[in-house]
């Protein structure tokens, strides 16, 4: 299964949209799964259901923080390059889907939305745009760090 796959079925599965991403790529990350999925979970539905940053964003950046970030009060060159990972994240995404903002992804007017999550029925899924968004972000980051990583597999392991 491809990650994009694996990202989708996560969702489809019942994860929110960060966590669909994030899980995605758990046997890449430093950090087990249920610390993975707790630190994921405030960020579905744009954090929070805020329709704010798509969570599916927000978990790229979540990833590439955990494999490429910096831990200490960086004020130069190192936090510079790690922001520049993440505007290129965004703008790959953009580029598919015209926006990273989830009400705009969804084209929802509202900024923020009733905390309580819909059921995921078939209904629920056949008009929601996420799985392939999901899909799409999942997508996006497993190419940037096959480039990152000088073409290997994405599936291996970091050391």
């Amino acid at each position: 299964m491809t990650r994009r796959e694996e990202a989708m079925e996560n969702f489809r599965k019942g994860y929110n949209c960060s966590q669909s991403v994030v899980l995605a790529f758990a046997d890449m990350l430093p950090i087990h799964q249920e610390q993975l999925l707790k630190m994921a979970s405030s960020f579905g539905g744009g954090m929070g259901r805020l329709r704010e940053v798509c969570g599916s964003v927000s978990g790229m950046f979540m990833v590439i923080g955990l494999l490429y970030g910096y831990d200490g009060p960086e004020t130069g060159q190192i936090k510079a390059e790690h922001y520049a990972r993440v505007q290129e994240l965004a703008r790959r995404f953009e580029e598919r889907h015209g926006s990273i903002v989830c009400r705009e992804l969804l084209g929802l007017s509202r900024h923020r939305d009733d905390p309580t999550p819909e059921a995921r029925t078939k209904e629920y899924y056949e008009k929601r745009p996420c799985p392939v968004i999901i899909g799409d972000a999942a997508e996006i980051l497993e190419q940037y760090l096959f480039e990152c990583k000088g073409n290997s597999d994405t599936r291996e392991k970091q050391e």
